[in-house]
């Protein structure tokens, strides 16, 4: 799924960073958009799922409810700390044309990170004050009900609630105003984006569940059913005359949209399963698997060969067919950098062995 989720990530970035004018007003445009409103969900939906994985096994080992959420909490502020590295680096590249404001933005990394620490705090919670033996079920309902209130709450605090006591830099981790004074939709604060996050742990922690285990195969085919059922249910709330807010943006905030994209979220889960159990994964080679392997990597670099300094294209210039060979081009680059860090990894004392020490090397050889 991750690989999955890089592949949409890059035709996303690259066709709005390079398709022309002209070319951004064509339906190909419109449906390429489309499918990058799924890249971050699906990041979010298995940031949760891991975190699940990881506070299971660790609860499994007896260790006590704080030390479980440090675990989660520490690697949250690690994803966090990684977010605003990223942007350090971006405001160094672009120096001269980035406003300082750039620093503050809140980018997926920094909304992946965030998300980690409150499951990692909710988690803490559930632990702390129930018994062993409902420990998961109510895992799994305390994180629904956290990704059913953050998606209903999105439309109040991009609207009539807005935190405007707060600074902008904090303020924009709920709503996403930056420093703009309004909601931002190409940025990503916790309303509504960690909804995915919490969605991913609820659903993680099904997957734990003994009876899951023993009927896989037929728990993930009530993934896929489950979400054709959210989607047709979604439709038909979004359908109604009568609306919950006096101020509705379906492609935003609305939780019709959010219920819309777990749906597609399971159906995906669905069809990764038979994908690595019954079909080309299990074949050979997956460019998929390896670029999920590595997809913190490949979303640090792509972005400066698509939008930075550095990039292969000049912006908004290329036709539909220019701007295709352009992805063509860094999915390439992309999957050999991922299969370049899959090689060296754990090998790095023995790279800078040859690089620091040549001639001793050949000589020995």
């Amino acid at each position: 799924m991750r690989g999955l989720a890089c592949i949409l990530m890059f035709q996303t970035h690259c066709y709005d960073a390079w398709l022309s004018p002209e070319g951004r007003k064509t339906t190909f445009f419109m449906y390429s958009q489309l499918g990058g409103t799924l890249p971050a969900p699906l990041f979010l939906f298995l940031a949760g799922i891991s975190v699940a994985l990881v506070t299971d096994k660790v609860r499994r080992n007896g260790l006590p409810a704080g030390q479980i959420a440090r675990v989660t909490i520490r690697r949250g502020a690690e994803v966090l700390a990684l977010g605003l590295l990223f942007r350090v680096q971006e405001f160094l590249i672009a120096w001269g044309w980035a406003p300082w404001s750039d620093l503050f933005r809140v980018d997926i990394l920094n909304t992946i990170g965030v998300s980690m620490m409150l499951m990692g705090l909710v988690c803490w919670m559930v632990f702390a004050t129930g018994r062993n033996d409902v420990n998961r079920f109510r895992l799994e309902a305390s994180a629904t009900a956290v990704a059913v209130a953050i998606s209903l709450l999105t439309p109040l605090l991009w609207t009539t609630w807005r935190p405007n006591w707060l600074a902008w830099p904090i303020q924009s981790y709920i709503n996403g105003v930056h420093n703009l004074g309004e909601p931002q939709t190409w940025l990503f604060p916790i309303f509504p984006w960690t909804a995915f996050a919490f969605a991913g742990l609820a659903v993680g922690f099904l997957l734990q569940e003994d009876w899951a285990r023993l009927h896989e195969g037929a728990i993930f085919l009530f993934a896929g059913i489950s979400g054709v059922a959210l989607i047709e249910a979604a439709r038909w709330l979004d359908a109604q005359p009568r609306q919950l807010y006096a101020v509705y943006d379906f492609w935003h905030t609305s939780p019709n949209f959010f219920l819309i994209r777990v749906g597609l979220l399971l159906i995906i889960l669905s069809a990764g399963y038979a994908w690595c159990r019954w079909g080309p994964g299990i074949w050979g080679f997956s460019p998929l698997i390896q670029l999920g392997q590595t997809s913190l990597l490949v979303y640090w670099v792509h972005i400066e060969f698509v939008y930075g300094r550095f990039s292969i294209l000049s912006r908004h210039s290329q036709p539909i067919r220019g701007a295709s060979l352009g992805l063509a081009t860094i999915t390439l680059m992309m999957l050999v950098l991922s299969l370049v860090r899959t090689k060296l990894k754990g090998h790095g004392a023995d790279v800078w062995e040859r690089v620091s020490h040549p001639r001793e090397k050949s000589t020995v050889t």
